[in-house]
């Protein structure tokens, strides 16, 4: 019994003993076939070896079974000898078509650079033993079918090299087909090449650069280049598929709004796909199409503004101001967008108005017509903004007022092969004309404004204060004046003093608090302060302002402006912006009689009080004291 559980045990170990020889035994793996490749494109075939003994780099030989040559093998190349190729093979190994690239010890492929009809047959990939025992597969095989060319491309129409202008739109076409009994599918490629000298550098085409555009990829999707991905999602590039003419497909690459790095030649690029066994995607053929060189032009190298007339305007009050914009350098067929402003540096007296003189708008024309006027709103009744030919634009002040003297510019935004863009999309060109000085000639006005406190009775709290106003104007023609009244807080020291005779009126603060407004119309305007205020018109140069009920808020220092309104010819009002202020007028309102009385009156009632404690307890001290001494000689 012992000796058959020995002679068991022996019998495993040997099994045991070859099937893990049998697993880790070399191996050879070729691609699952047949290989349906092109004639006059490339072949290339991976072998690998593993489970092998020996040194990591190992050797490789292929060899090819022609259909017609029955089992007769051909010496195709070799990792291990260069004379191994047969006759057929040796030029062509000799000239670096046919080899070996290695990709790892024991990892090459076997590269044809350009197959032809008699390369096709089963090629084997054999790989020498270094193994200590021979054990395994030291070989493996695939077919390779090679299939006529039948790709065909063209195109209808090449760039001809004429610049075309930043903005446009390109269109390019691209013609191809395949006849193959074989399922194979079609992709095209739009692509560009350029170099560092398009965008200004200075180096050769040997380092230019090929960037792909758009794609029809093998499976029919469409596919921007990385480059391009943007604006192929905001709809500015395109590629379709149309029915051509004889069995061909058109495709249809539009770039809608040229940039100046679209600087380029371009390519269209056709290729031939097929699935292989183990289901992976091999270009098996392709063809690539050079349309032609294309260059952007640049707006900014073409684009100019002008404004007339140019140089200095001098008008009357009253009189039309008229001025025009004008843009050059768009191409006829342009597509742009403009976005039109007038803006305006202001100035009175020689001096610029505001920090520096800060620039405003006077109005604008958006790209679809729209015209908007700036802070200056009664202007949309005074005045147009159109266009009154192609690229020419008007500005009309029908009435000029001294506050339209300035400095005029003419701002264009031009939106390159956008017609409508939207509002958050950036100008691609802002450009601006040169100054247009404008000059109104005003009349002499001579303002002044006198402020007094009414005559009455002392002011107190709850009584009505009465300022008066002498504002007069000495000029020529019709004049209205505008009056303000305008309110500084006391200075702390004043509003504690105790003395009963009216401070002096000390400097006043930079900015006062308006109280109200006569405008020069007779339109009332109350700045509230929570009290009862009222204004009104006296005589021609006469206006009063009262605060009823006046409270400790209302006292202070007030004085009056008084600014001049002319009429023009035309019947309409203007501001000649000359304005005088008035001296400043202290109202201080002292306590009503009856807070006074209630002092002494607060004050008596408190001592009377006291008083009369401090008697009734001296009274009880002394009565409780002689009532002790009573019950004391009891």
């Amino acid at each position: 019994m012992k000796s058959v559980m020995a002679g068991i045990k022996s019998t495993l170990f040997v099994c045991l003993h070859y099937v893990l020889q049998y697993a880790v035994s070399r191996e050879v793996t070729v691609p699952t076939g047949p290989l349906y490749r092109v004639a006059g494109f490339s072949l290339s075939v991976p072998c690998a070896v593993s489970g092998y003994d020996g040194p990591r780099m190992q050797d490789f030989e292929w060899y090819l079974y022609r259909d017609d040559s029955g089992d007769r093998q051909i010496g195709v190349v070799s990792t291990k000898d260069k004379g191994f190729p047969y006759a057929p093979y040796q030029a062509r190994v000799r000239n670096g078509e046919v080899r070996v690239d290695r990709d790892s010890g024991d990892h090459v492929r076997l590269v044809v650079q350009r197959l032809r009809t008699d390369d096709q047959g089963k090629y084997e990939c054999y790989t020498p033993s270094t193994d200590d025992a021979y054990l395994g597969s030291y070989s493996s095989s695939v077919v390779v079918k090679v299939i006529p060319d039948t790709l065909q491309i063209s195109y209808s129409r090449s760039l001809t090299g004429q610049p075309l202008p930043e903005g446009a739109e390109l269109t390019l076409t691209c013609s191809a087909s395949i006849r193959s009994e074989q399922l194979t599918h079609l992709s095209i490629t739009f692509g560009k090449r350029s170099s560092q000298a398009d965008s200004g550098g200075t180096v050769g085409p040997e380092l230019s650069t090929v960037r792909v555009i758009i794609s029809i990829d093998k499976l029919l999707g469409v596919v921007p280049g990385l480059a391009y991905k943007k604006r192929y999602d905001d709809g500015d590039i395109t590629l379709e598929k149309r029915n051509g003419e004889g069995g061909q497909d058109l495709y249809i690459m539009k770039i809608k709004v040229l940039q100046p790095n679209d600087t380029g030649a371009y390519f269209c690029e056709a290729a031939q796909w097929i699935r292989d066994p183990d289901r992976s995607w091999q270009k098996i053929a392709y063809r690539t199409l050079d349309i032609g060189n294309l260059t952007v032009k640049q707006l900014s190298e073409s684009l100019s503004v002008t404004s007339s007339p140019q140089g200095e305007v001098t008008l009357q009050v009253g009189s039309p101001l008229l001025l025009t914009c004008e843009v050059n350098g768009l191409p006829s067929d342009d597509n742009s967008g403009l976005q039109i402003q007038w803006m305006k540096r202001g100035f009175a007296g020689g001096e610029f108005i505001g920090s520096g003189g800060t620039e405003v708008e006077v109005a604008r024309m958006s790209p679809d017509g729209i015209v908007s006027w700036g802070d200056d709103v009664s202007r949309a009744s005074g005045g147009s903004m159109e266009k009154v030919a192609d690229a020419k634009y008007s500005l009309k002040l029908f009435s000029a007022r001294p506050s339209d003297t300035g400095v005029y510019r003419c701002v264009v935004s031009v939106y390159a092969g956008r017609r409508i863009p939207s509002p958050s999309m950036p100008a691609t060109l802002t450009q601006r004309s040169e100054g247009v000085t404008v000059n109104l000639k005003t009349k002499d006005v001579v303002v002044s404004a006198e402020a007094q406190l009414a005559q009455g009775p002392l002011l107190k709290r709850g009584s009505t204060i009465t300022l008066l106003c002498t504002a007069t104007i000495t000029t020529t023609g019709p004049a209205q004046a505008q009056v303000q009244w305008l309110r500084w807080p006391l200075p702390e020291p004043q509003i504690r003093s105790q003395r009963n005779t009216m401070p002096e009126p000390p400097a006043l603060p930079v900015e006062p608090k308006p109280v109200a407004t006569l405008t020069y119309d007779g339109i009332v305007e109350i700045y509230g302060n929570g009290s009862e205020v009222s204004v009104d018109r006296l005589s021609a140069v006469s206006y009063r302002l009262r605060v009823h009920a006046a409270t400790i808020e209302d006292q202070g220092l007030y004085a009056c402006r008084a600014e001049a309104w002319g009429q023009d010819p035309h019947g309409g009002w203007y501001n000649s912006g000359i304005k005088a202020e008035s001296n400043a007028v202290t109202v201080y309102l002292y306590a009503r009689v009856a807070d006074l009385l209630l002092i002494p009156l607060v004050v008596g009632v408190s001592s009377a009080l006291l008083v009369g404690i401090v008697i009734i307890a001296a009274v009880t001290c002394c009565f409780m004291k002689r009532l002790a001494k009573q019950r004391g000689r009891r």
